[in-house]
């Protein structure tokens, strides 16, 4: 079984103030103090907790008691109360991100030339494209660069390459359907079309929307 309780105590002594320490009331206020942090965290997270089993668990743990429980049934009750409280409260950094993304999001849509796409895509055209559309399940042959909004670019190549479009992002794979050969356009995806809550390892962070040019170069069934 574990648990992990966060808690950081800094107490400075002076040489005069040791000899008139009382044990027994430090040992009494430290037990308080834990008891008061740890009741503070509980009564936001847990507001209809039922204290005297809490106590009756810390007890028997503390003092090395047979449990009430076994400890997979513990470590299950409280993996399930975690996600529960995980799904209720999201994680700061994802409500910052994701306001993040929905203001880049609403310049990017109000910009001169843009239209959108199904899924939140947003499409500027910068070169019109004369061939046929690519559509579904087939190979294209593109030219590309990939940045994340504040213009870093993190992907690109510099030879026209070939890409299944099954094995692409979904922003990629809905809007290069739609897209006639010999085209280039400018490609606003959403982070729900790219690589959403998880990111893309330490280049791409979670709720990052993407920025893309693409030129369309060819098509193969």
């Amino acid at each position: 079984m574990s648990r992990y309780l966060f808690l950081s105590f800094c107490v400075f002594f002076s040489v005069a103030q040791a000899a008139e320490k009382n044990p027994e009331k430090d040992a009494h206020d430290l037990a308080y103090s834990l008891g008061a942090s740890l009741g503070e965290r509980l009564r936001q997270e847990v507001p209809d907790l039922q204290i005297q089993a809490l106590v009756d668990g810390l007890q028997q743990a503390y003092q090395g008691k047979p449990l009430a429980l076994k400890d997979e049934q513990i470590e299950q009750i409280l993996s399930e109360h975690e996600a529960r409280v995980s799904m209720q409260t999201p994680a700061p950094q994802n409500t910052l991100a994701l306001e993040s993304e929905q203001n880049f999001l609403a310049r990017e849509k109000a910009k001169p030339g843009v239209r959108e796409l199904a899924d939140g895509i947003l499409l500027t055209e910068l070169a019109p494209g004369n061939g046929t559309k690519a559509g579904p399940n087939v190979k294209v042959q593109v030219l590309y660069i990939g940045r994340l909004p504040d213009g870093t670019v993190f992907d690109q190549n510099n030879q026209p390459q070939w890409f299944s479009l099954d094995s692409v992002i979904s922003g990629w794979r809905s809007a290069l359907q739609n897209m006639p050969v010999g085209a280039k356009w400018r490609l606003v995806i959403p982070s729900s079309q790219a690589y959403g809550a998880d990111g893309a390892g330490d280049l791409i962070a979670p709720f990052t929307p993407l920025v893309f040019e693409v030129e369309l170069r060819d098509a193969s069934s």
